[in-house]
């Protein structure tokens, strides 16, 4: 079943579209909270992202180009604010498709469907981890974190990728290791300690302070 993301401020137009979504075998999430959008945006992982031009604290604009960091989900605009120059606009920061308010049901769910058949019937859908604002992007390899793109090396993201998909839980060193040997990375417990350190530093400068935590003789943890 395909995820729906819909960030829409009108209540009465987001619950119009998360019910014209249900009936077409969506599973749709409505924004309510505006400031972190990303976070959830993240957690719900969507397939296809509705998104208006005017919300409160940062426009959609903001949003579309935040999303376009870290993902190629399909991205429609809904707004009454239509004149070619928001059009082109919408369209330069990575949407697909705009579509304007008022707008009739039947026709805004067929183009959505239409999006998701073209998006998905030749692709999967890109996931992407997160962590106190940072989003870790698996098809590409790139942490984003306030808007800051942070470089890593192959074996620092197969380090990170590994304590983010085990969130909560301790990874051990052990385990750590045999990841990166099977991805070639032959490397001992000299070198995963170097590896570590240098990724804690590359976090802590861009203000991920204390993101990864160390258990003593057992391994590391992100809590």
């Amino acid at each position: 079943m395909y995820r729906m993301f819909v960030i829409e401020d009108d209540a009465v137009i987001s619950e119009s579209i998360a019910r014209l979504g249900k009936m077409w075998n969506l599973t749709v999430k409505c924004q309510t909270d505006f400031l972190n959008i990303m976070s959830d945006f993240a957690s719900f992982d969507p397939h296809i992202v509705l998104i208006d031009i005017s919300l409160p604290f940062f426009n959609g604009y903001h949003w579309c180009e935040e999303i376009r960091r870290v993902s190629k989900v399909p991205v429609i605009f809904i707004s009454s604010a239509a004149d070619n120059m928001n059009i082109v606009m919408a369209m330069s920061l990575g949407a697909d498709d705009f579509i304007a308010k008022p707008f009739d049901g039947e026709v805004l769910m067929a183009k959505v469907q239409a999006m998701l058949r073209r998006t998905y019937d030749f692709s999967s859908s890109i996931p992407i981890l997160e962590h106190r604002g940072a989003l870790l992007n698996t098809s590409d390899g790139s942490l984003v974190y306030n808007g800051e793109k942070i470089d890593l090396t192959k074996n620092e993201y197969r380090i990170l990728l590994s304590l983010m998909r085990c969130k909560g839980k301790t990874v051990s060193r052990e385990k750590l290791m045999e990841q990166l040997w099977e991805s070639e990375s032959f490397i001992d417990e000299n070198t995963l300690t170097v590896n570590v350190g240098r990724l804690r530093r590359k976090l802590d400068s861009v203000g991920l302070k204390e993101f990864i935590t160390t258990k003593f003789g057992v391994g590391y943890i992100i809590e």
